[in-house]
């Protein structure tokens, strides 16, 4: 080739980066689980209708361990987490069809072993000394859902509760000696990154818990992933001053491992996270962040470099390390690290094509001044394409990402997602608004309050920064985000005027009926980040976009699950049908069979191929790509804007 670019407008530009790329060639991994000497991990698989599957590494390349007709998926707290363990060569799973927990070995057809009684389970260990499996349960009862630690008895099924009184528990773990439980519980209001509490108790010689025994947390302070170390003391990451950082139990009393200006926890959305791990002399492995980027390190904190910026679960395995990698153009693997030599093995990656590096965006950091005097911090991708380029003084149509959470964070490592856009000719600004992890406690806490204000404040002065840095087209600006994210993006698009179109992905519209509708894990979760009801009713209405759709003035897509438990379908249809009344092009795509995100490939890839063509129509350009047909009401043959003005 003569490496000579073809000139063609932003948004046309073919890409070898297809929707059904996304969703055929790629693989969700978490989950990484270590047995001994033996590495297994969880796969999401589009593919496979959104299969969850449990992979054993072996010298021939990896083994599934679960057969067809199973997913190891909970269902407690809706986003479950902490599906599978691996004990002594058997696993132990739970099913996602009906939230039983399973056995199974290599090669075996699973045996059930939790009753059939319509419970969910979640956070499996393997009390190995008593023959059980310690858990979260949560039973869907008459007058609410009851959360609770059990344990289930492999031989008989027999279920007990052992600890009982909390809203919500997790990370039950025994003691190397088998004589104590240590666990996790926290208190509505609060969510587990507010306030959550890390107990000891005694175990019976009949199994049963004695009283327990506080050691860190409480009111304001957050504990994250105890685990106990070889030499009996406990290990967790707490943020009594602001940061998660490490510290340690030694049975008299707590002490601080380190103590800096970096997170070494997370916010615990779903079962079984971790940053941390000790082997049996002691070490510690750990990752941590800062500003977005994450490092990984052992105890005493002395880095060890490798070629990632995002890592996550890193477990010893002998003398070895395992962990999830990625950066800004290698996707997210499972990677073996020898520390003595520095040579990583990829034991699986998750993105299973080779693209050329020529036409990966690569992101920059940015901070840019926000409202309140505050800086805040994202992450942007300017167009790229291997063959293709654009005529000089032409700006890229820019779309502005918002995470979900809206505790959660981005990071520069290498996404699929946004290479689908950026080869097309767009520009992306990946934002962690206020309320991301990976910034303080404090910097998380900003938005309490203030959601639908401070979120929205930040991804407008991104907009606008790179508008007037000359990386953006004024006329050309999206944004977009799912659940949180996208009440972001309603909110951003009902109360300022910045933004020409934008896309809503199971996103919320109306704060009222989320709080009246929502599960138990988040019921009380819009008490922090709005205020509590019905003492300020009147401030959930004033920052609803489904109250304020006379201010919407552009076009929106709507992507919808049918089964969303966490955001229902009729929150979208309510701000389709005032759109549709007041005549601005909207677009629904509903998704049957599909809750909170979509999991299926051919879902996966309508909804990319629907958000594509919704943009091409609006901004007046045509996608290379051979597109679904979408309806978008109330929108002529002409595109919504003319040159760089937007129809009023």
């Amino acid at each position: 080739m003569s490496g000579v670019k073809a000139t063609a407008p932003y948004g046309t530009w073919s890409s070898p980066i297809t929707a059904g790329m996304i969703a055929d060639t790629t693989i969700s991994l978490s989950s990484v689980l270590v047995d001994g000497s033996e590495i297994y991990w969880l796969e999401g698989r589009p593919s496979e209708g959104g299969r969850v599957v449990l992979v054993r590494r072996t010298d021939a390349g990896p083994v599934d361990v679960l057969p067809v007709g199973y997913s190891a998926r909970s269902r407690v707290h809706e986003y479950g987490g902490g599906a599978a363990i691996v004990s002594g060569s058997v696993a132990f799973f739970v099913n996602f069809e009906d939230q039983r927990i399973y056995r199974v070995e290599d090669g075996g057809v699973p045996e059930a072993v939790s009753p059939d009684t319509g419970d969910r389970h979640a956070d499996i260990f393997h009390d190995v000394a008593r023959n059980r499996l310690v858990c979260v349960r949560e039973r869907h009862v008459d007058d609410g859902v009851v959360n609770e630690l059990i344990s289930v008895d492999l031989g008989s099924g027999a279920c007990k509760a052992l600890v009982e009184g909390h809203d919500f528990v997790s990370n039950p773990r025994v003691s190397p000696d088998g004589a104590m439980l240590s666990w996790v519980s926290w208190e509505l209001p609060d969510m587990p990154w507010d306030s959550a509490t890390v107990w000891v108790a005694s175990i019976g010689p009949d199994g049963d818990v004695g009283p327990a025994e506080k050691l860190a947390g409480g009111k304001g302070v957050s504990v994250f992933q105890p685990t106990w170390a070889p030499d009996g003391s406990l290990i967790f990451a707490a943020d009594p001053d602001g940061w998660w950082n490490l510290h340690r139990w030694d049975g008299a009393g707590v002490s601080p491992i380190v103590s800096m200006e970096a997170e070494f926890g997370l916010p615990q959305w779903v079962f079984g996270m971790r940053t941390f791990d000790v082997n049996p002399s002691g070490a510690i492995v750990t990752a941590y962040t800062r500003d977005g980027v994450w490092q990984l390190a052992d105890g005493t904190l002395q880095g060890i470099e490798v070629p990632y910026t995002d890592i996550a679960a890193p477990q010893w395995v002998d003398d070895k390390i395992i962990f999830i990698g990625s950066s800004a153009r290698v996707a997210s693997a499972i990677l073996l690290l020898d520390p003595a030599t520095g040579a990583i093995e990829t034991l699986r990656t998750s993105l299973t094509v080779h693209l050329d590096p020529a036409g990966l965006s690569v992101p920059d950091s940015i901070a840019f001044e926000t409202t309140d005097g505050d800086t805040a911090y994202g992450f942007y991708y300017p167009p790229m394409n291997a063959a293709n380029i654009a005529s000089d003084g032409e700006l890229p149509p820019l779309i502005v990402r918002g995470h979900g959470g809206p505790t959660g964070a981005t990071s520069p490592s290498f996404s699929l997602a946004i290479q689908f856009w950026t080869s097309r000719g767009f520009a992306v600004l990946d934002v962690n608004y206020r309320g991301s992890t990976g910034f303080g406690r404090g910097y998380r806490e900003a938005l309490y309050g203030r959601w639908g204000e401070a979120d929205v404040d930040d991804m407008v002065r991104g907009a606008e920064h790179l508008v007037a840095s000359g990386l953006a087209d004024p006329a050309r600006l999206a944004i977009r985000g799912g659940s949180a994210g996208g009440y972001t993006a309603l909110a951003a698009l009902a109360f300022r005027d910045t933004f020409s179109g934008g896309a809503s992905l199971y996103g919320i519209g109306d704060l009222m009926t989320l709080a009246r509708d929502t599960h138990k894990f988040e019921s009380r979760y819009l008490d922090l980040l709005i205020g509590p009801l019905p003492e300020t009713e009147q401030l959930y209405r004033d920052r609803s976009p489904i109250e304020h759709v006379d201010a919407l003035n552009c076009p929106v897509i709507f992507l919808q699950g049918a089964d969303d438990r966490v955001v229902p379908p009729n929150q979208a249809e309510a701000m389709v049908d005032a759109l549709d009344a007041k005549g601005i092009p909207v677009a629904y795509v509903l998704f049957e069979g599909e809750g909170h995100g979509f999991r299926k490939a051919e879902n996966v890839t309508r909804a990319l191929e629907s958000e594509l063509g919704f943009y091409g129509r609006i901004f007046g350009f045509t996608p290379a790509d051979d597109l679904p047909a979408l309806d978008i009401r109330n929108l002529k043959d002409e595109p919504w804007f003319s040159g760089s003005r937007r129809r009023t």
